[in-house]
């Protein structure tokens, strides 16, 4: 039954579950709506022991809040203001239970009131379904404000007073373990730091139960052997073992076995056993062993030509103006897909001969998924020489096959190196991915357009420069008798004319800080000369502007005029490049790669090729199991610096842009081959010690 009482028999309850701070209970706003409309809902009272006739409040704790509000500032009188309640006996924790099931569904309460009100129920009756099911959540979100709670009490406490978000809270409670809790918080407490920062310092001595190696082992055998788990409650698959060495350890003995068995079924003179997908860095100090591949059939060579000619076909009707995105990504698609096929064709596999099998060995790799799988490359630790067989011999001196030939000494025979790679000189080094592929037609012109913009926004700040570079196109052009105004385009990069350079058609570009940057530029310009009607108005207007003005505008238009690239083709402008070396320009500073500019235009195999450039073998490990979407944000993030790696791997990740944004400058008359390697160490002209796998450069086997 409802009934009145003043306000000022009215207190609240200890066991009220709003415990939260005005400001964020809104008592402000409740405090107004009451003052205009009255209290709408009626309070929830029991009778206070002392003193008599007093009533404690244990429902309705905003709206009690929100009158004595209006009674400090004098808009009522608490002796006078009649209160609605409805008075309820019962034990406390009845009293507590009716108040948090009729707060859950009215103004949310906070985390921190949720996880204090679950534990308590969960408390007195241990029955966590019971609890979820009676407030009408999931298990798993009780079982997360639970975890929540036992949180280390300064982090818990940070929650409560509303100075840490709730994904902050999670982050650290995704281990339950309080000490590395606490770690981690006194550590960055003070700083600005995102979930994502926190969650990953926690994990850094864990192991993903998604990790290959994790998977390999098996949670049943893991645990067997007494490792731990630290199942993360707010994101889903992300699981933690915590005893990452028995894991190791574990993985270790399995991987040992298969590669005895594989060894004693092959007969090859050793198989090592690693826990990664690459081999690199376990190569060290020994010799790759290139075998032959089998002669291309007619049947293949065949292919190879009509693979060449369809893509000759495909490469035109991609440069088609106006091409539907559609039409154009499949085109890109089936050019993947023969180039794919085309390297599958020149890349055989070759056949190891049974009188080597004694003097050579493999290493047997854990891929992504957790699976053995024996690497196709085979090693030796001692050089293998092999006398030429007698007689000539087809394709010998084929220079599509052998990229270097030296005499090693008398009776040793001859090394040859081979090339690295499938072909990737057939491409220019600004037109290729990391791993080798091309780039795209659109995306290299969409990086031609921004590195342009890069070196305009540099431009603008050296008028002097700006004027003696259009100077010297208007002047060079007409002694040199450059032709029309394309040729003239072509040759100087640059539609000095003042016409707006005319950029590839690739749609809306992402955004980028040179393109803010010129656009902030112009309207810093005196731009009050163009206010005048006539073309003479303005020219006079324009005569009377200082030299600075001048300057700045003549550095604007110099700057708009610059070309992406020389119409279709994928080559860059020297001239460009050779003022980018006198501006010092920093491509790194200005632009990084984004999910949106790069990373979701290239195939993953392309940013698994980056991250080991840049990381190495372990940092490509940790990404290779990932969807392309993930690959592509995390790398968005490592690329510009966010993410906790070590500081070698920073350095390199901040350093580092595609070839089609640098500004390959080079002296006169120098050819620079990017592909073109220098001297293996170790291997001279005059003979010597051979080089080993770590240099890149690949020994012939033949036959010992």
């Amino acid at each position: 039954m409802i009934q009145t009482v003043k306000l000022s028999k009215l207190r609240l309850s200890p066991i009220n579950v709003r415990t939260a701070p005005d400001e964020q209970l809104q008592i402000g706003p409740m405090a107004a709506s009451i003052e205009a409309k009255g209290v709408l809902q009626n309070l929830l009272v029991t009778p206070a022991k002392k003193p008599r006739g007093t009533f404690e409040v244990f429902d309705g704790g905003r709206r009690w809040r929100a009158l004595r509000l209006l009674a400090d500032r004098g808009t009522i009188s608490e002796t006078d203001y009649d209160v609605p309640v409805m008075v309820l006996t019962g034990e406390d924790a009845e009293l507590s239970e009716t108040s948090t099931a009729t707060n859950f569904h009215q103004l949310k309460m906070t985390p921190a009131e949720e996880c204090r009100a679950f534990q308590h129920f969960i408390g007195k009756s241990g029955d966590i379904d019971a609890v979820a099911k009676r407030f009408g959540v999931t298990r798993r979100f009780v079982e997360g404000r639970l975890r929540l709670a036992a949180l280390a009490e300064p982090i818990f406490e940070a929650l409560s007073k509303g100075e840490i978000t709730l994904d902050i809270a999670k982050a650290y409670a995704s281990t339950e373990n309080r000490e590395k809790q606490l770690l981690v918080w006194n550590t960055y407490k003070q700083s600005e730091v995102t979930a994502d920062t926190i969650r990953r310092v926690i994990e850094n001595e864990t192991l993903k139960a998604s990790d290959p190696i994790a998977i390999l082992v098996g949670e049943p055998r893991y645990r067997a052997a007494g490792g731990k788990i630290d199942g993360d409650l707010f994101t889903d698959g992300n699981d933690r073992w915590v005893n990452p060495e028995i894991a190791h350890r574990l993985a270790g003995e399995i991987m040992e076995n298969e590669a005895r068995r594989i060894g004693e079924e092959t007969g090859l003179a050793w198989i090592r056993p690693i826990a990664s997908n690459y081999t690199h860095n376990a190569a060290h100090g020994l010799y790759r062993v290139i075998l032959q591949s089998p002669e291309l059939t007619e049947v293949q060579i065949a292919r190879l030509a009509e693979i060449a000619e369809r893509r000759n076909v495909l490469e035109l009707e991609m440069q088609e103006p106006g091409l539907p995105e559609d039409e154009f990504k499949a085109l890109d698609q089936e050019d993947d897909r023969l180039i794919a096929e085309a390297e599958a064709i020149e890349n055989r596999p070759p056949a190891l001969p049974d009188e080597l099998k004694a003097h050579v060995g493999a290493f047997l790799v854990l891929t992504p998924q957790g699976e053995m799988r024996l690497d196709s490359q085979f090693y030796s630790e001692q050089p293998i020489v092999i006398e030429k067989p007698a007689g000539p011999v087809t394709g010998e001196d084929d220079p599509a096959r052998d990229s270097t030939r030296r005499d090693e000494e008398p009776g040793a025979g001859r090394i040859r190196v081979a090339e690295r790679g499938s072909s990737p000189t057939a491409h220019r080094p600004e037109a290729v991915a990391p791993g080798g592929k091309p780039l795209s037609g659109r995306l290299y012109d969409e990086l031609a357009i921004q590195r342009r913009d890069i070196l305009a926004s540099c431009l603008l700040a050296q008028p002097a420069l700006a004027l003696d570079f259009a100077l010297f196109v208007m002047i060079d052009a007409r002694m040199c008798s450059a032709g029309g105004a394309s040729d003239s385009a072509a040759r100087y990069g640059t539609t000095i004319q003042a016409m707006g350079p005319q950029d590839p058609f690739v749609g809306d570009m992402p955004s980028s800080r040179a393109r803010a940057y010129l656009a902030e530029a112009h309207d810093g310009l005196d731009a009050a000369w163009t206010e005048h009607d006539s073309e003479i108005e303005r020219f006079e207007a324009f005569r009377a502007l200082d030299d600075e003005r001048k300057a700045n505008w003549l550095a604007y238009i110099v700057a708009l005029s610059l070309e992406a690239k020389p119409g279709l083709s994928n080559v860059q402008i020297p001239l460009h490049n050779r003022l980018a070396t006198i501006l010092e320009v920093d491509v790194a500073g200005w632009w990084r790669p984004t999910s949106e500019n790069f990373f979701d235009r290239v195939n993953k195999g392309t940013i698994l090729s980056l991250l080991h450039e840049i990381g190495g073998p372990s940092l490509t490990a940790r990404h290779a199991s990932l969807k392309k979407t993930e690959i592509s944000e995390s790398c968005q993030k490592l690329f510009a610096g966010e993410l906790i790696v070590e500081s070698e791997v920073k350095e390199a990740a901040l350093a580092w842009v595609p070839n089609a944004m640098r500004f390959l400058d080079v002296p006169d008359g120098a050819i620079v081959d990017p592909f073109n390697e220098a001297e293996p160490n170790g291997l001279s002209d005059d003979g010597g010690a051979l080089p080993t796998a770590e240099d890149e450069d690949v020994l012939d086997a033949v036959e010992a």
